[in-house]
């Protein structure tokens, strides 16, 4: 059991600071150019939610939920509330044959798009709809793969798509739990870091 599917307190989550970060090697030349590397293909967020404790109920939540994790030891889900849900994304187009689909977001800008595989999507928010037409019936989908699977496959050339919430699979970035003593009835920890898990 590496990844537990419970949420992260919202109510913390939502004062946290963070998002994506990618791995790029800079080599400045002589010449004054320079040449940059990409490491990875796909950003990967971090967070910090230290700025979202505001009171002790909510340190005694988090100091519950992070010895229940065992520090770095297990995953679990987390509500990005710059970037957590998406409406009429394309996840494929029908050929006949092809029952399963991947939730995905995909981000446009300049003409570059990216997109990220939804593996985490928040039950009871996703609707799925074949060439715009809401799917009542005869499809389903896993809160913790983010699979979307069809009884019949879909025709060939429909538009699939889809509206849905999702997490971010995380995990604590530190074994220690750092809190201290402000004053009488007032604790804080400072630097709380999290960062998401590819699963």
């Amino acid at each position: 059991m590496s990844f537990v599917e419970v949420q992260f307190p919202a109510d913390i989550s939502y004062g946290s600071t963070g998002g994506p970060e990618y791995s790029t090697d800079v080599v400045e030349l002589n010449s004054g150019y320079e040449q940059r590397n990409v490491n990875w293909a796909e950003a990967r967020a971090k967070y910090n939610v230290a700025h979202g404790v505001k009171t002790q109920t909510q340190l005694n939540a988090l100091i519950a939920f992070f010895r229940a994790r065992k520090g770095r030891a297990y995953g679990f889900r987390f509500k990005d509330w710059t970037d957590y849900s998406i409406i009429g994304q394309n996840i494929g187009t029908g050929n006949g044959t092809t029952k399963i689909f991947q939730l995905v977001k995909t981000y446009v800008n300049g003409g570059i798009s990216e997109n990220r595989n939804v593996k985490k999507p928040v039950a009871g928010t996703v609707v799925v709809y074949l060439n715009s037409v809401v799917q009542n019936s005869g499809v389903s989908y896993d809160t913790t793969t983010g699979s979307v699977t069809f009884s019949t496959a879909p025709g060939s050339g429909v538009a699939i798509t889809a509206d849905f919430q999702f997490d971010v699979p995380v995990r604590f970035d530190t074994d220690k739990l750092a809190a201290t003593l402000d004053s009488y009835g007032s604790n804080s920890w400072l630097n709380i870091p999290i960062v998401e898990i590819k699963i």
